[in-house]
């Protein structure tokens, strides 16, 4: 008989508790049920599109296929009951800037919404032993950067200035200014190069820039040079109790303002009469019929093959054929007896709740190429690794922390490297070597349970992530603004009449914003007669 050890057990355990969706009991809805709206799948942008149709006063159903609602907005024990991590989101700094939260449109914070806004708000190590800490206190923050370079300090003091001088403008209509187009149609790569003079800060900026799955080396991407200054300003807040939280909260509005929620129900077909979508069809035959319109958050990809080809007509068939995937992310999450400390040049430990690791800024040109060839590269990969437990310790025992890992990995692996199956062990190996390269103490013995997820896992547990893409496709020019998901429908309606979309394939795409499902609250509503202010107004 072959011996097992605890640690593979539990790695089993929680592989087979993914794939089960163990302790969930499904909710099934029989014969056809007609209502104002249908609502296919359950993200938390079309959740949020759904949440204010509700307070509107129309009848809505959710249908989600999952056992559970969130999309890549939820949270569970993934590796130990008892053992809160988030699937795939953790922080919701875009989100903190939407009308749906600044205003508390919605009513989330008395749903059971909470944030943490933890300090410090990131860290770095570099090889050499030294680190750069970003803190609530941008003078403190300020002081990191001089370790490195006077200069760079004073730069990082004027970026505050300049980004929040840039963001009065826009909120007062103002188009960006000539200075900021340019430096945002640069690589970031160029761009931090041409900012900044030392190396550490460097990579400091292209690694947390590097969060959204963008190459930095591509035109297109100088924004993301920016991403750390964002953050300073912002902070990287949390949903106490789990990343899903929110859509707990927006499942709960739904259901207030007399919405229906149904799990296990995947959508199958759209029901098309008279060249107009009517309705779903779920997987099991169940038919939910819409008298005023369908909003999908299915991936535009999946989508497209629920109705007969001629209704999309073949110039938005042909322009969606060139939709490309992003870069593929692997999550590697882990049940720990301790968490990430990395050690100090000045002696002493931090245990952020967030760090990032790029050895040198030039590591990032890497990237693009190695998933365009199906090569996984461990050599000074780029990693983010989450521990939200330091910050929310209501998530774990007391004593112990989950620790999430992303990275960047191919979702088509090159010929001669074999399946995800077979390099799985010898990644997530590879992955926790490098870790430990920057945080020592964090030893074999600290894992209690893992479970790593390549970017075909990730797409197995959530079809939105389509090839591995966590933000639904790359960003760019041909994919962004009035381009996403298609040339010319950039405003949430399909080509098919009664059908929108919503969620990471529209604009402004992935990441928790709110964004894709707020503005298309809005479209519906106005082609219904009604504005989302007079909605959020008057509190129906």
């Amino acid at each position: 008989m072959t011996s097992v050890s605890r640690r593979d057990f539990l790695r089993a355990s929680a592989s087979s508790a993914l794939a089960a969706g163990v302790g969930i009991e499904p909710v099934r809805a029989e014969g056809t049920s007609a209502f104002d709206f249908v609502v296919a799948g359950a993200g938390h942008n079309s959740l949020i599109t759904a949440a204010y149709l509700a307070k509107a006063g129309f009848s809505v159903v959710v249908l989600e296929g999952r056992p559970t609602i969130g999309g890549g907005c939820k949270s569970g024990d993934v590796c130990l009951p008892g053992f809160t991590d988030d699937w795939c989101s953790s922080v919701h700094s875009i989100l903190m800037a939407n009308p749906l939260i600044r205003n508390d449109e919605l009513d989330l914070f008395a749903h059971g919404l909470e944030y943490i806004h933890h300090d410090p708000i990131m860290h770095i190590p570099f090889p050499d032993g030294t680190s750069l800490t970003m803190w609530k206190d941008a003078d403190r923050t300020y002081e990191e950067y001089a370790k490195f370079s006077k200069r760079d300090a004073e730069t990082f003091r004027r970026l505050l200035a300049e980004v929040r001088a840039s963001r009065s403008a826009a909120a007062a209509g103002k188009p960006l200014t000539a200075l900021w187009r340019r430096r945002y149609a640069m690589s970031a790569y160029d761009l931090v190069k041409h900012t900044f003079e030392d190396d550490h800060v460097r990579s400091f900026h292209l690694a947390v820039g590097k969060f959204t799955s963008e190459p930095g080396g591509d035109p297109d991407t100088g924004r993301t040079a920016y991403t750390a200054i964002f953050h300073q300003l912002g902070g990287r807040p949390i949903p106490k109790g789990g990343s899903g939280m929110l859509t707990v909260a927006l499942g709960r509005v739904i259901e207030k303002h007399g919405g229906v929620i149904l799990t296990r129900m995947p959508v199958e077909d759209l029901i098309i009469e008279g060249g107009r979508c009517v309705g779903v069809e779920c997987t099991d035959g169940s038919r939910f019929r819409a008298s005023k319109g369908v909003v999908s958050t299915i991936h535009i990809k999946h989508l497209v093959k629920m109705a007969p080809r001629k209704l999309w007509g073949d110039e938005f068939l042909a322009n969606l054929e060139l939709f490309q995937p992003e870069e593929g992310l692997f999550a590697y999450h882990l049940a720990t007896s301790a968490p990430v400390r990395y050690p100090l040049e000045s002696g002493g430990t931090i245990t952020p709740f967030e760090s990032t690791v790029l050895p040198y800024p030039e590591r990032i040109l890497r990237s693009s190429y190695d998933d365009a060839r199906g090569i996984v590269n461990l050599d000074d990969m780029w990693m983010q690794i989450i521990s939200t437990s330091v910050a929310d310790p209501s998530r774990t025992p007391e004593g112990y922390h989950t620790v999430k890992i992303l990275g960047n990995a191919p979702y088509e692996l090159a010929d001669g490297q074999g399946s995800w199956d077979d390099i799985r062990a010898d990644v997530s190996a590879g992955v926790l070597e490098n870790l430990r390269r920057y945080a020592p103490s964090f030893s074999e013995d600290k894992v209690l349970a893992e479970l790593f997820m390549s970017p075909r896992d990730l797409e197995n547990m959530n079809p939105a992530f389509w090839k591995g893409s966590i933000h639904a496709g790359e960003y760019g020019p041909s994919q962004m603004g009035d381009n996403r998901p298609v040339p010319g429908w950039g405003n949430y309606r399909m080509p098919i009449a009664g059908l929108y979309q919503t969620g990471s394939c529209t604009q402004p795409g992935g990441s928790i914003t709110g964004r894709p499902g707020r503005n298309a609250a809005a479209v519906v509503l106005s082609d219904h007669g009604l504005t989302l202010a007079e909605v959020v107004a008057n509190g129906r």
